[in-house]
């Protein structure tokens, strides 16, 4: 009975996804990459190495958790929430939302969202879906693997680059009940914010239990509704961070 009920999900699905696009949003990462300054780089070694005559080649890496496209679990930034392996795999699957400023960011690399944005997005396409995971587009993932472009610092160390705003994540998590947020650039803060310190966005996201997906790649090309999110990373015990394939289905 399970087989035959395997067998008709699979028969149910194949047809679903026959003929979509799959877009890869993740960067592979590697070291050297951009990454939050006050991390140590990834060390990457060869334990076994095919090129040396070894049976097989097999990697040890040392990488911080929140290395290149990434996840971020309540548990990163709040004491006693949830961590990885508490987010269940059935909230991996998620409608997406494209908010798209990148037009914006070529004019000024310190812009942030708004609600008219989230409304003017609405009027397109309707109400924002409850449960989604909204994706800010800002076209800063084709600065990668580029970390001075990245961080886009000035002569003072300021560094402009786009991020998030308040009014916008407030007006997704307590008025559209949205699961998770993504985006391209290094933190969930602009760097106005992350040059003094304040990581109070981000803080609020994880406060609110809800989990993100930092430094996402190729978001250009996907439609601003209608397309299914796939979030999936490894399940360390009370892990509070860790890199992440991500990909759309559309």
């Amino acid at each position: 009975m399970t087989d035959n009920a395997t067998t008709d999900f699979w028969d149910g699905l194949q047809p679903l996804i026959a003929g979509r696009t799959f877009a890869d949003l993740t960067h592979a990462f590697h070291p050297g990459q951009p990454h939050f300054p006050a991390f140590p780089d990834e060390i990457r070694e060869a334990v076994f190495d095919l090129e040396n005559g070894d049976g097989f080649t097999a990697h040890r890496y040392s990488i911080i958790g929140q290395w290149g496209t990434h996840v971020d679990p309540p548990s990163h930034f709040i004491r006693g929430a949830r961590s990885l392996d508490q987010i269940p795999v059935g909230d991996m699957i998620l409608p997406l939302v494209i908010l798209d400023i990148s037009e914006r960011v070529k004019a000024d690399p310190d812009a942030t969202p708004t609600v008219a944005d989230i409304h003017a997005w609405e009027t397109r396409n309707g109400t924002v879906p409850t449960g989604s995971f909204v994706a800010l587009r800002t076209g800063w993932s084709r600065r990668w693997p580029d970390a001075d472009a990245m961080a886009n610092r000035d002569d003072e160390g300021i560094s402009h680059s786009p991020g998030w705003s308040q009014e916008a994540l407030t007006f997704l998590i307590e008025r559209r009940s949205i699961a998770a947020v993504g985006h391209e650039q290094t933190d969930t803060d602009p760097g106005l914010a992350t040059s003094r310190k304040d990581f109070s966005l981000e803080t609020y996201v994880l406060g609110q239990n809800r989990w993100q997906i930092e430094l996402l790649a190729n978001l250009d090309g996907l439609p601003e509704k209608g397309a299914a999110l796939v979030a999936t990373w490894p399940k360390p015990l009370e892990g509070s961070g860790f890199p992440a394939r991500v990909f759309a289905i559309h």
